[in-house]
């Protein structure tokens, strides 16, 4: 007999329960009180991780297609602008040592390479004018410096004029997404502690026991559970595979840090400041900062680690309590085994570098919406998928975070000589790295695949804003030469008018919490 798929069932809450649950509510809302539901059941005594988020620009068409007002999201999470990450004394520890990640492509992107040209020094006429690779292809360097929006009141909820994500409270994202999961699209919610994982003669979970609900049964299962995994790890038996041999961080220390004043600027982008055995994260909410210093504890000692963080922060840093959070860096196994799928922490982790955590909820939860199996008999097909997909995301996320210790140039302590050990670099980033001498990055072989993390972008601000060399003939270029001055004048021309136009990033915050943004 046919076993259609109708009930979902969400064990755990947070930022991983309420998205996931959001994204496949919205999908299938016109058969939720029909022959489909959504069922979230997370306990009333659990606190959620999250210590203050980065995103991805992709939370914007996420939060845009479940429904929900970017103007109520900003009144609600505590949320500012994101538009990229600086990285400071990644190269070489000095104290001018910065470039920018952002969130634009290039100029002319898709149609023209300018990277090349920027190495050759040809994109101006007079030679190389010591202009960094970002701020020759992109304006969003110089927003960041001059603490510009990407957006201004004109533009309507979720457009803007710089690409753009969000840092957020993710103590208050949840309780905010719960909200509206509830309000508009159809879940149901069940506050209850989960006592035992109840599985039928197939190895399938049937139901969940709870202490304050009795049962609670469904046809899939998505584990929320945070980094217990209680559902795929510990009931189904599901490994975890450390790659902590390659990422070497396994801690982090947060704390919360007051503005001096209410008008103080807000950052409108992560900063992420290396250190002798880790690096430190600084993001700014309207309200307060979030700084978090995470390290390898086989490098520095807590104490150590500690006094880095509160040298960091300066003076602020007197009085304020450090929370500290283990991380373990890898991933299950396989993320779906029967009809049990785990999305966020049960899935796995990785140090927030690039703030992959939350948009791997978005890519989970949104292939799980867009392919839910209709039935119990073809969803081993679609897991299979799945797994080869979600697999392929965190090894290219692995390579991509390793790539930034792996160019860097210091020396100056055992963290950073070790990170320069082959044996901790995967072979896929050593072949690229040994291709992107003769070869940059681009839109070649090595980024095909529509399911690729990070675009070429990415790898090339990456690759050349910490000094790295490909090998290319001027000679080689000369026929583009025209249109790439032509496309950095453009970039130049454009840089210029945002400059000059776009508000500073705390007065649009204040006007869009007083004032809200058009709706689209």
């Amino acid at each position: 007999m046919v076993r259609a798929v109708r009930d979902v069932v969400i064990v755990g809450g947070g930022t991983a329960g309420w998205l996931t649950a959001a994204i496949i509510a919205a999908k299938h809302k016109a058969r939720i009180g029909h022959d489909f539901s959504v069922t979230l059941v997370e306990s009333p005594n659990v606190p959620i991780i999250g210590v203050g988020e980065g995103t991805w620009p992709t939370l914007r068409s996420t939060l845009k297609s479940v429904g929900i007002s970017e103007t109520d999201f900003f009144r609600e999470c505590d949320a500012a602008f994101k538009q990229g990450a600086l990285f400071a004394k990644w190269t070489t520890g000095a104290e001018d040592d910065a470039y920018y990640h952002p969130l634009v492509l290039p100029q002319r992107f898709g149609q023209l390479n300018l990277a090349p040209h920027w190495l050759a020094g040809t994109l101006n006429e007079g030679g190389d004018n010591g202009e960094t690779f970002c701020d020759a292809v992109c304006p969003q360097g110089r927003l960041c410096d001059e603490n510009l929006a990407p957006k201004s009141m004109v533009n309507a909820e979720y457009e803007g004029q710089a690409n753009y994500a969000y840092h957020l409270d993710a103590g208050k994202f949840a309780p905010f997404m719960q909200r509206h999961c509830t309000g508009k699209l159809g879940v149901r919610h069940v506050l209850a502690d989960m006592r035992e994982v109840l599985q039928d003669e197939s190895g399938d979970i049937r139901a969940i026991s709870t202490e304050q609900a009795g049962e609670i049964s469904g046809d899939l299962f998505i584990d929320c559970t945070g980094m217990r995994s209680l559902l795929l790890g510990q009931t189904l038996g599901v490994g975890f595979k450390d790659c902590n041999d390659v990422l070497f961080c396994d801690t982090a220390l947060a704390m919360q840090v007051p503005y001096p004043a209410p008008d103080a600027p807000v950052a409108t982008h992560t900063i992420s400041t290396a250190q002798s055995a880790g690096w430190i994260w600084d993001i700014g909410l309207p309200t307060r900062r979030g700084v978090g210093h995470v390290y390898s504890s086989r490098h520095v000692s807590r104490e150590d680690a500690e006094a880095e963080l509160r040298a960091y922060v300066g003076p602020a840093a007197e009085g304020l309590s450090v929370r500290k959070i283990d991380i373990r860096s890898g991933h299950r196994e396989t993320f779906w085994k029967n009809n049990c799928v785990a999305v966020g922490l049960a899935a796995g982790f990785l140090e927030p570098l690039e703030a992959s955590a939350i948009v791997l909820i978005e890519l989970s939860a949104k292939m799980i919406a867009d392919q839910m199996p209709p039935v119990r008999e073809v969803m081993d097909v679609v897991a299979r998928r799945y797994n080869e997909k979600t697999l392929y995301r965190w090894g290219r996320i692995i390579d991509f975070l390793k790539l930034h210790y792996v160019l860097s140039k210091r020396r100056d302590t055992a963290f950073w000589r070790d990170n320069m050990d082959p044996a901790s670099i995967p072979e896929r980033l050593q072949e690229l790295m040994a291709l992107w001498q003769y070869q940059g990055p681009y839109m070649h072989e090595e980024f095909d695949r529509v399911d690729e993390v990070f675009p070429s972008a990415s790898y090339q601000y990456v690759l050349y804003g910490m000094g790295f060399r490909t090998e290319v003939s001027a000679l080689t270029l000369e026929p583009e030469v025209r249109e790439a001055r032509r496309a950095r004048a453009e970039n130049a021309d454009m840089t210029s008018r945002m400059l000059g136009s776009l508000p500073k990033h705390r007065d649009l915050i204040d006007r869009i919490v007083k004032y809200g943004l058009q709706p689209v």
